[in-house]
């Protein structure tokens, strides 16, 4: 039985993939978990010594995947990496270090976002915290999207962080825009949630002012500016879609 397995979800990751497994190179077992990519995401995988399983998302979402992903090791912790998430050396360290003295707990990491190759620090993608590390048999994943692990062992803060490289294509921004405002909707619309024209008017502006003024978006300089708009964006989508996506059964008022 493996000390340490990390697990990653993928469809079509073939740009990100291998950065991805050789930061995460020291964990004695990389799994691969792929819900359908027609790309080169399993060559690159494998080539790296990367266990590859393809398991088609369900209507479950993320959190069905990442708890197919615990049956798939035997090791005694996980770690949850992202395709295009890199962890850095001092965040390697750190884990090894947990792993290997059995530290029981779960822990979070850092996340700094990187997009179109800057350092964001303030507004809607400033830095957050993710728990990523879990003994296997400690967690379970619930949320069909911004999906949460459930545990309950004590949580602490890992000192080193990680890099998010979320964007560098505005191609794929718009179209992960759209697929996760289409989920978003329909969990908001599965709580029983409703959205009316002040949700539609009202929400996104206070999402904007919120991002670029309240969590100092500016600071950011241009991109600042426009990733605090596409939150505003964002967030009229979600609650337009909520609100039209399901005519017929009683959302709109």
């Amino acid at each position: 039985m493996s000390d340490l397995a990390v697990i990653i979800l993928t469809k079509n990751e073939e740009a990100n993939i291998e950065d991805c497994i050789k930061s995460a190179l020291f964990a004695d077992e990389i799994i691969v978990i792929d819900s359908g990519s027609t790309d080169k995401t399993q060559a690159k995988a494998e080539a790296l010594g990367a266990k590859f399983v393809l398991h088609p998302m369900t209507e479950e979402g993320f959190a069905g995947q990442r708890n197919f992903a615990l049956t798939q090791t035997q090791a005694k912790w996980v770690f949850y990496l992202d395709a295009d998430e890199r962890l850095t050396n001092e965040a390697v360290d750190e884990i090894r270090e947990i792993v290997q003295s059995d530290r029981i707990g779960v822990y979070r990491i850092k996340r700094m976002n990187v997009l179109f190759g800057k350092l964001i620090k303030y507004g809607a993608h400033a830095p957050d915290w993710c728990v990523r590390l879990y003994p296997r048999d400690e967690v379970h994943w619930v949320g069909v999207v911004h999906e949460r692990g459930e545990f309950t062992l004590p949580q602490h803060d890992l000192k080193g962080v990680m890099h998010h490289h979320t964007y560098n294509e505005w191609s794929s921004y718009f179209r992960k825009l759209g697929q996760y405002t289409d989920m978003m909707a329909a969990r908001m619309h599965q709580d029983g949630k409703k959205a009316s024209m002040g949700d539609l008017t009202l929400r996104p502006v206070y999402a904007f002012i919120r991002a670029y003024i309240i969590k100092r978006g500016f600071l950011d300089g241009e991109l600042g500016m426009v990733f605090s708009i596409l939150h505003g964006y964002y967030t009229f989508l979600k609650y337009l879609k909520l609100r039209y996506f399901y005519i017929g059964k009683g959302e709109q008022q």
